[in-house]
């Protein structure tokens, strides 16, 4: 890799730190909501970046693109039943948690 130390995420990282750890308590009460809004999208970003290898997985997967594989929903092709049923399903339960690790940890259990 010939990025400089310290990296983005690290970078990421250390502004959250100091938003929620030093600046937040010196700040009014009420502007504590626009600090963890500000913390939260640091963290997602931190997250994405690390994550980008999913996206290219999912289209891969999806035979025509999106736009065809939307269509193909649309049109019943893969409803309960049907020969694409599970590859689809598991694709979209894949999606589903590709982008919950991202944006919504907790809610696959994680931190």
């Amino acid at each position: 890799m010939l990025a400089e130390e310290p990296l983005p995420p690290d970078l990421l990282a250390t502004a959250r730190e100091v938003l929620l750890n030093e600046l937040l308590p010196a700040l009014p009460p009420g502007k504590a909501l626009a600090v963890r809004m500000v913390a939260n999208a640091i963290a997602i970003a931190t997250r994405a970046a690390a994550e980008p290898a999913w996206e290219d997985d999912a289209l891969a997967r999806m035979a025509g693109g999106p736009c065809a594989f939307a269509a193909a929903i649309r049109e019943g092709r893969f409803d309960p039943g049907t020969a694409g049923h599970a590859e689809a399903a598991a694709l979209l339960d894949d999606i589903t948690r590709a982008r919950c690790t991202v944006s919504a940890p907790r809610a696959l259990g994680k931190a």
